[in-house]
Order: structure tokens, then sequence, then C-alpha cells
């Protein structure tokens, strides 16, 4: 293991500095930061379709956020596509959409191994959750597995979808992330754990477990502590970018 000092000294200068929107143009949450700012009255600049006459809601961002965070897996051109595509099926209205309840369903792909079919069968589940409540932001990361996502409880796995999606929602800097859900503090965040993030933890020697569970998660999230007491899901940008920074760094004093 490096120096652990060194390592929390680079995690926080990275975080830093990849914590900036600029590495998160093509990403998925430019979809419901797209939808944050719409509903905030922004002047946007991002391309992306405003429909008109419709006023947007936190309910808006939530379902933008789920439907962006479950496809977020492979390559970032094809999630950022995919995404689109379902956004582009939602009229770009997605809470109107999910609670009008006529869902495009059906065995062809939307991205990757998800079916239109896994789309309109999520869309269900936030339409009942929502006939009952406000927002999301009331969901226990198990519940959101199981009540919005439709998948079976396992207390072992390590949720990187939901863990992302709370990140988004929960971290308040007001740079890349969106702040929206007030009454969960940033300190309870867990770090989204794929395999990218976890090589990089093992790398570092922040971990030695070989597992991409909720355990290994946690033992990282508890290292990010050390890192950011108050916010630990900020080490989140230094972990996905570590390699890439240190190399870069490195040609530069050579």
């Amino acid at each position: 293991m490096e120096n652990r000092h060194r390592i929390i000294e680079n995690i926080r200068r990275i975080a830093r500095q990849y914590n900036s929107p600029e590495h998160f143009v093509e990403d998925p949450i430019a979809f419901p930061r797209h939808f944050r700012s719409l509903m905030d009255g922004s002047i946007l600049s991002d391309g992306y379709p405003v429909p008109p006459d419709y006023k947007v809601s936190l309910q808006d961002v939530e379902v933008a956020a789920v439907i962006a965070a479950h496809l977020a897996w492979g390559r970032r051109n094809m999630i950022v596509r995919d995404i689109g595509r379902a956004m582009d099926e939602m009229q770009w209205k997605p809470f109107w959409y999910v609670m009008n309840g006529e869902y495009r369903s059906g065995p062809e792909s939307l991205h990757r191994t998800i079916r239109w079919s896994e789309f309109a069968m999520i869309c269900g589940n936030l339409k009942r959750f929502y006939q009952e409540n406000t927002s999301l932001e009331i969901l226990t990361p198990e519940k959101f597995r199981t009540d919005i996502y439709g998948q079976k409880a396992d207390k072992n796995c390590a949720n990187k979808k939901i863990h992302m999606l709370r990140r988004w929602m929960v971290r308040r800097d007001g740079i890349v992330d969106l702040g929206l859900w007030r009454n969960i503090s940033p300190r309870e965040l867990v770090i989204p754990l794929d395999v990218h993030v976890h090589q990089t933890a093992l790398a570092l020697g922040i971990t030695q477990r070989k597992s991409t569970d909720i355990k290994t998660a946690l033992e990282i999230t508890d290292f990010l502590k050390e890192c950011f007491p108050d916010d630990p899901c900020l080490g989140d940008f230094a972990l996905f970018a570590y390699p890439v920074a240190e190399q870069n760094r490195n040609k530069k004093t050579k």
C-alpha cells in the first residue's frame, strides 16, 4: 500500500479537480441535471429538448435519475444515447409519462440487456409509489431495490446504481450533484461501487476484499471518511478518475 497520508492527499486533490461540470457533460447525471435546471428556471445550453407549457417538478428530476441510473453501465456514449431514447419515449416529461400509465413495453432492447418491458415495469412501480408519496427520498436503498427497480432483496449487493442516484440527489455543494434531498445527510451516503472503482481501491490498498459487495463498499466509504469526514462520496470523483489523473500528473513532472 502506498503511504496512507499520500493517498489521502491525492484523493483530496483529484476529487476537487474532477468534481467539475466539464467532466460530466456526456454523463448519465446530465439528464436529471437538465430537469433540475428547468425546475429552477435556469437558461439551458445543454441541447436537450424543453417541453412547452410543462412545469417541471422534483418528481421529474427523480424519475429521470431513476432511469439514468438504471441504464448507467457500459460505454458512456451508449449509456447517454439510450437514456436519451428513454427520455424521447417520455416526451421529455418523465413524471407526466409515469403517471399517465401508458408505457412502451416489449422484448426489444433499450440498453444492452435491459428491455423496454423492464423500463415499463419500473415506470409502473414509480406510478404506484407516487400515488401515495411525494418523493423517493423516503426510501432506503433496500426498498429502492425492491419497490422501484423490482429486484429481489439482496443484503450483500453493493447496489451501485442506487447509491449513485442517492449521491446525485443528496450531495449539495452545487457543483455536479443536485442536492435536492435535504433530509439525508451526505455523511450517510455509501460509495457507488462498480468494478472500476473497486479495482482502483484494491490497487491503492484501501481494501483487500475481492468481492464487489456492500461490505467492500462500506469499507471504502469508511476510508473516504478520513479524506472528507462530512462528505465521503466526494471521494467518488477521485476513485473514478485516479488512474488517469495520476498518469497525467506523472507526464507533466517528467
